[in-house]
């Protein structure tokens, strides 16, 4: 699993079917403060996540292991919404 940051949305009319009726944003990894540190990339949302949100990710084979992604051609997906994140006894983020 990956931190990113939601840094925006895209919009595809023609895909594969699928993937239609998936939400599509632009991410950013990010190090464990909540800095960015990666290449933007895109991944099929299922959580609603929006712009501005701290999210986890998974990659590769795993991101098609989600009830809504399952047998689709996806390579990142947004499984989860981060409330908090705590490194080394200290919360480095909260969701306001």
């Amino acid at each position: 699993m990956l931190i990113a940051r939601v840094i925006g949305t895209t919009v595809s009319t023609i895909k594969d079917e699928k993937l239609h009726g998936r939400k599509l944003l632009i991410l950013r990894q990010t190090d464990e403060a909540g800095n960015a540190s990666g290449k933007p990339y895109v991944a099929v949302d299922t959580v609603d996540a929006g712009v501005g949100d701290l999210v986890l990710t998974a990659a590769g084979s795993s991101a098609r292991q989600t009830t809504l992604t399952k047998d689709s051609p996806v390579d990142s997906v947004i499984m989860s919404i981060i409330d908090s994140l705590e490194v080394n006894g200290q919360v480095v983020f909260r969701k306001s």
